[in-house]
């Protein structure tokens, strides 16, 4: 390892590194540091958290130096930016703007999708900063757009709009003037100058009208050494375009060489290509429009007796809202008062608008439908569930799979190969088979042209960003790209059972009583568990209030500790809890009263014990009711071919009467939420893979450890969940619809890439001439550009179909019992 600072002078770089708490920690990062071969100094600050590391970048890199802070033990703090991009038409585009960030000192990782057209830039600010990412960008010959959350750089779909009308003008005038020159070619009219000249007069300033952003593109890209199809489509028009002009003035060539007019068309097919291509995929992203048109513009704070109207960006926590019927919700709060039901239907999927009243959440960007409410904002700004939504769903549209490597190898391998297929296939028509000059460079500039990675590269990018905005619409939120292809692995889900299969409030399910009628013996029960602060005692309350049973006063209350409480109620001694601990309190129990515990403890409730007076006065059974659609999951699920578990803190008894109702294949009792994570490691270790269901709070360690962690009924706060899913709902036929979209969106990839390389490996043969000698039959260049357009609009009406799929599973919500 080299100590001293090279001759070339080195570079430097600050690492934020989180994790650090003593001095040890300190000498342990210097130490990592220092062993990575071409790293010269060192200096750890424990006050600042940083590591300012001077290395050699010709022997190490900021990756390699991230690596070995983290194979230490700690962690990384880097920025990460999302870049508005502009002329980006191809896979080849995406590897020269990455190629051309990560070549900059200070930032460690670049991802461009084509798809949204945004660079994701991970980066020390420290070292660097925007504006020399601005530079590199616009040097390798593409246009920078702004960044996602500056606000005076926004205009991103101004530039759309306009780039949309520039192509489709480009190219009327292109097929327009081409139109002109065959028919001025083709009708024999007698011109005052040789048609040569003519033809060259009126195409020039056109050809360059519409050839120019292909040329500008091509030698942005030839500057940084790169190869793209901009490149491949400058040598096609442009071969044509020059063997025109050689032609012309018997230059090498005669006059037999004339290819204006498709040379016009050409760039006007090519350009229609683009215009098709930028419109499909403006479509992909209509799920975060629609999100994003959600949030108001606008809110109605009140201010005493005043109503004051005000930009929902200078909303803050506290504020009391005011939203009248047919009114948008414009941030996250709490129902101070009125009543109405809100349609939450575009952020969960339900299409039934939902009830609230007082103390009840409001979402931002939900509509106000009936009543008017006013509520306090809990959520503003940047922190709104609505927003990180749209925040969460942006961030995975924008990241790649690791599907994407086999595309971006074989484009890395395409040009090149394309180039020799061509050029070879010109001189072997040319010397070996003795064809014409003219049909040899036809096949030249055939090939140049119908060869396009472009639908490689939108294969999965489009799919993800149509799949993963479907997601949202549905309530299905996908945190990580990865997630889609393990969908298709998943072998095995576990369900947590409180709150996930079962709704996690308990609920009275009967009472069996022993000579008190039920009124008085409620009347007891609810006045002694009014006093107790254990959940199952909440439920009994609850239960005597829906009966309207007013309690009797409580005196002389003591709670024992795992066993039950002791009280008297209207001057009765009252023993409250399990069949034990009333039999140690000296209550005598019948067989009838034990039969009676032991069949609600077979149905998988728990029996709580009442006594009164010194004798049972009856028993309540008490239950954690299992949802509406829970069976309906499992069955689903096993239509997937999956098996089914379920891990649980409950005792046996209960977890067996859950699992025997439910159909669940196997189950796990009495588990600590910490041990959840090592029965799932265990079966990992068997070779299974895992989606693990649970409620996102407790099950975090389990959630973390599993293949796909899925957390259900999420609330509001997303940003916290451990899950790689989100569900917004708490229906478990959900975790069925969640990884039936994952399998959609992976079947629509293989798609896509199956039909992008079957136009190239079925039309390049075909433009190369290899059927000619047979057929006849050869690839006019127009018709080339034709095609080429074709195979990237498809690949994107493919992945444009995701929009209306609807999982099977979703379809079932409606109606649970009807599995057909």
């Amino acid at each position: 390892m080299s100590k001293n600072k090279p001759d070339t002078g080195g570079a430097t770089t600050v690492i934020r590194v989180t994790g650090m708490h003593c001095a040890t920690c300190v000498a342990t990062v210097e130490k990592a540091l220092r062993a990575v071969d071409g790293v010269y100094e060192v200096s750890v600050s424990l006050a600042t958290e940083k590591a300012v590391v001077g290395y050699d970048p010709e022997k190490c890199t900021v990756q390699e130096l991230d690596a070995a802070v983290t194979s230490a033990g700690y962690g990384i703090l880097r920025e990460t930016l999302q870049i508005r991009l502009g002329g980006i038409h191809c896979a080849t585009c995406v590897a020269t703007v990455e190629k051309a960030l990560m070549a900059l000192d200070g930032v460690f990782s670049a991802e461009v999708n084509l798809t949204t057209n945004r660079a994701v830039v991970g980066y020390d600010p420290d070292t660097i900063d925007v504006s020399r990412m601005k530079t590199v960008i616009i040097d390798a010959g593409y246009e920078y757009l702004g960044f996602v959350g500056d606000e005076e750089g926004n205009q991103e779909e101004i530039q759309r709009t306009r780039a949309l009308r520039n192509l489709r003008n480009r190219t009327l005038i292109g097929f327009a003037v081409s139109a002109f020159l065959m028919a001025i070619m083709f009708s024999g009219i007698m011109l005052p100058i040789p048609m040569t000249y003519f033809m060259f007069i009126v195409s020039t300033p056109f050809f360059i009208y519409l050839a120019y952003p292909i040329f500008r593109a091509a030698w942005g890209a030839l500057r940084n050494y790169s190869l793209t199809m901009d490149v491949m489509y400058a040598m096609g028009i442009g071969v044509a375009y020059g063997a025109s002009v050689l032609g012309t003035f018997g230059i090498v060539l005669t006059s037999d060489f004339l290819f204006y007019e498709t040379a016009v068309m050409l760039a006007a097919f090519l350009t229609l290509g683009r215009y098709l291509e930028a419109r499909a995929k403006g479509r992909t992203n209509d799920a975060i429009k629609k999100l994003v048109e959600l949030q108001a513009k606008t809110a109605i704070v009140l201010k005493g007796t005043e109503e004051v109207v005000v930009p929902v960006e200078e909303l803050m926590i506290g504020d009391v809202i005011l939203v009248r019927p047919g009114g948008k919700i414009p941030v996250d709060g709490e129902i101070l008062s009125g009543e109405s039901y809100i349609d939450e239907s575009m952020i969960s999927g339900e299409p039934v608008p939902v009830y609230k009243e007082r103390n009840a959440i409001v979402t931002g960007g939900t509509i106000n439908t009936t009543g008017a409410i006013t509520f306090s904002a809990t959520r503003v700004g940047k922190e709104t569930y609505l927003a990180q939504i749209i925040r969460l769903v942006e961030t995975v549209q924008a990241t790649k799979p690791s599907v994407q490597k086999y595309a971006d190898t074989a484009v890395t391998w395409f040009i090149p190969t394309v180039l020799t297929i061509a050029i070879g296939a010109a001189l072997v028509w040319y010397f070996a088979l003795n064809a014409t000059g003219l049909f040899s460079l036809t096949v030249l500039i055939s090939i140049l042209v119908i060869a396009c990675p472009c639908a490689l590269g939108l294969a999965t990018p489009t799919a993800i960003t149509v799949g993963v905005g479907r997601g949202a619409e549905l309530g299905i939120l996908i945190k990580n790209s990865e997630v889609l292809e393990l969908s298709q692995k998943i072998s095995t889900v576990i369900f947590d059972k409180t709150g996930t299969l079962t709704r996690g409030i308990p609920v009275v399910t009967e009472t069996v009583l022993f000579g008190l009628g039920e009124q008085e013996f409620l009347e007891i029960a609810s006045g002694v568990e009014a006093r107790s602060e254990h959940p199952l005692a909440a439920s009994v309350v609850s239960y005597a209030e829906e009966k309207e049973i007013v309690p009797v006063k409580c005196t002389e209350f003591q709670a024992v500790s795992g066993k039950g409480v002791k009280a008297e109620a209207g001057g009765v001694p009252v023993l409250i809890g399990n069949m034990k601990f009333l039999s140690q309190q000296g209550i005598g129990l019948i067989p009838p009263v034990i039969n009676a515990f032991e069949v609600i403890q077979i149905r998988g409730e728990t029996a709580v014990g009442v006594a009164a007076g010194g004798a049972i006065a009856g028993i309540i059974g008490i239950s954690d009711s299992v949802r509406e659609t829970s069976a309906a999951a499992t069955e689903e699920l096993h239509r997937m071919d999956l098996r089914v578990g379920m891990v649980t803190g409950d005792n046996e008894r209960t977890a067996t009467a859950v699992a025997e109702q439910l159909g669940i294949d196997f189950k796990n009792a009495e588990v600590l939420p910490d041990e959840k994570s090592g029965i799932i490691q265990a079966m990992q270790g068997d070779g299974k893979c895992i989606a693990f269901v649970g409620d996102g709070i407790n099950d975090a360690p389990a959630l973390a450890a599993s293949d796909i962690g899925i957390a259900i009924g999420s609330g509001t706060d997303i940003a916290i969940e451990s899950g790689d899913i989100v569900l917004v709902q708490s229906s478990p036929l959900d975790v069925a619809a969640a990884i039936q979209l994952g399998r959609k969106v992976m079947g629509r990839i293989k798609l896509n890439l199956f039909w992008a390389f079957a136009y190239n490996t079925a039309l390049i043969p075909v433009a190369a001439g290899i059927l000619y000698p047979l057929y006849g039959i050869t690839f006019r260049p127009e018709f080339a550009g034709l095609a080429m357009a074709l195979s990237s609009v498809t690949v994107i009406s493919l992945s444009l179909l995701l929009k209306r799929y609807t999982p099977p599973a979703t379809l079932l919500k409606a109606d649970p019992n009807n599995i057909s």
